[in-house]
């Protein structure tokens, strides 16, 4: 009967541990779903935060080149500004040279005289 009484007594205290045991292990369960999900977490806040970094770094790229272009397309245009100034000027000093005879220079260089002697009495 003692011994019956000792197995007992060995079975209710291994029932005992068993349940600690199973309440230890549904702890650590609980903990690794947490420790799990929180790794994903961070991971996906990583991830997150890489793909904006990079999406802006993408954006600052694309600013910067478009910002060349327009640079470059200004240019461009000033430098045709200029060419076809230049040209304007080209041609109205060659249909004016054409077109000054001698006589008529003659006249607008003394036209200029009578201005200047007249501007000079004024201010006198």
């Amino acid at each position: 009967m003692n011994s019956i009484q000792n197995s007992e007594e060995l079975r209710g205290g291994a029932i005992e541990q068993l349940e600690k045991a199973r309440a230890r292990l549904r702890k650590v369960e609980i903990q690794t779903d947490q420790y799990l999900v929180n790794e994903s977490s961070d991971r996906e806040r990583e991830k997150l935060a890489l793909m904006n970094s990079s999406y802006q770094n993408i954006e600052q790229k694309e600013n910067s080149q478009n910002e060349r272009i327009r640079f470059e397309q200004e240019k461009t245009l000033n430098q045709v500004r200029q060419r076809f100034f230049q040209q304007a000027l080209e041609r109205a000093l060659e249909t004016l040279n054409n077109r000054l005879t001698n006589e008529l220079h003659l006249r607008i260089i003394s036209a200029n005289i009578d201005m200047l002697g007249t501007i000079k009495e004024i201010s006198d």
